[in-house]
């Protein structure tokens, strides 16, 4: 009855240790695979959220500034349309 005992702690010892084993190499092969990742993106030259979160907000400020100034522009050649008289044209 010992030795069943003895082999069953021994068992236990032994698949505790695959198990923290597994839970190291998993951390490990998530870096390497983290870092290879990284890798590629900066070859690639993906920009970093932040920076698209930047270039996006420029963007849509340009927008804005577009409409406005169209807007402003419509205005201008309306208020000139009605100060011009139209010129008849000889036919």
């Amino acid at each position: 009855m010992q030795s069943n005992n003895r082999v069953l702690d021994d068992l236990a010892k032994v698949a505790n240790g695959a198990v923290s084993t597994l839970v190291g190499m998993k951390g490990e092969a998530e870096a390497l695979v983290r870092q290879q990742l990284e890798r590629l993106l900066s070859e690639m030259d993906v920009a970093q959220r932040d920076e698209f979160e930047a270039v996006k907000a420029m963007a849509q400020k340009a927008r804005t500034e577009q409409e406005k100034l169209e807007k402003r522009v419509a205005e201008l050649e309306a208020q000139l349309a009605k100060a011009s008289p139209k010129k008849k044209t000889k036919k």
